[in-house]
């Protein structure tokens, strides 16, 4: 039985991630200040006697008594509506929270696994990208906040492996979709399955020609779990590499509900990645690793999760 500490767990991810370590028998104590995460989420752990929940924000002092195995940093806006709208918090959270839990897992001799993502590789240059790209990111544009908070929670990550010894893990997570995103989420598939399902036009930006690579979550869960429990200190890719523009994913959801909701276009936001595409390579290799779940049988899944949080 192992003592986890998931921080962002009532999150999409991260109460996703209690729900894997629950369900694996430990013992897991989620942390969250609720800023884009919802007790919603993890009302279903409550009352478990291997569940337990602290009100924090990360980027304070953080106390949790007796010993951790590991400490798994998910706090962090991750929508660009979020982190446009959360600049600092965005910043403060990748920056000092990443060195507060890093600090505690210094302290608790815990193995820490820090939630990167692929905003990471900016606009890439390089298609699909390895983990070997170091990105083509504008450190002042809007998106900056959120890509350069998370490329310097890498570095300090590989900076307390190096110097403190501390035994780390960190996964670039590439899109990602599933039960529990919020319906204003503001990301594509949210967007498209709860504008379809209320009866509005669907909002495709620019031509709908970029591309997204999206991965189901159990998927996603799954390699994490599996990174985590490996021997890999260097970055590790983790998404599904099957690509679609965003005007046939667009078509894929209204398809699968079933009605005629017609699309629309809007400008496209400042420094959208044109291309995005995970190289899955390594993760094949090290961890075994593929993902396994369809994107017809995901999207269904997510979907009547949204019709019963919507009511329709």
């Amino acid at each position: 039985m192992a003592r986890v500490l998931i921080t962002g767990g009532a999150g999409f991810l991260g109460s996703h991630l209690c729900d894997k370590f629950i369900g694996k028998g430990d013992e897991v104590i989620c942390m969250d200040n609720f800023v884009t995460g919802s007790p919603d989420n993890i009302a279903h752990l409550f009352g478990n006697k291997n569940f337990k929940f602290i009100h924090h924000d990360v980027t304070e002092y953080i106390y949790v008594e007796g010993d951790l195995d590991y400490i798994l940093h998910f706090a962090s806006p991750a929508s660009p509506i979020d982190y446009l709208k959360l600049p600092i918090q965005t910043l403060k959270v990748g920056s000092l929270g990443t060195h507060k839990t890093l600090g505690l897992a210094k302290a608790k001799n815990a193995r820490f696994l820090i939630a990167s993502t692929s905003e990471t590789y900016g606009d890439p240059l390089i298609h699909p990208q390895p983990e070997t790209y170091w990105g083509n990111v504008n450190p002042v544009g809007m998106r900056g906040v959120y890509d350069e908070a998370k490329r310097f929670a890498e570095a300090m990550t590989m900076a307390y492996h190096r110097f403190h010894g501390v035994d780390t893990r960190i996964v670039r997570i590439f899109n990602t979709y599933g039960p529990r995103m919020r319906l204003q989420d503001g990301r594509a598939i949210p967007n498209f399955i709860n504008q379809a399902l209320s009866g509005q036009d669907v909002t495709v930006y620019g031509d709908g020609s970029q591309t997204r690579s999206v991965c189901y979550v159990d998927d996603l869960i799954e390699g994490i779990y599996r990174l985590l429990m490996s021997d890999e200190v260097y970055p590790v890719n983790i998404g599904n590499p099957d690509e679609i523009t965003m005007l046939d994913l667009a078509k894929e959801v209204i398809s699968i509900i079933g009605n005629d909701a017609k699309i629309i276009f809007e400008d496209l936001p400042a420094d959208d990645p044109k291309i995005r595409q995970p190289d899955t390579t390594k993760a094949n290799a090290i961890l075994k690793w593929n993902a396994s779940i369809g994107r017809k049988e995901g999207l269904e899944k997510t979907i009547a999760d949204f019709r019963k949080r919507l009511g329709k």
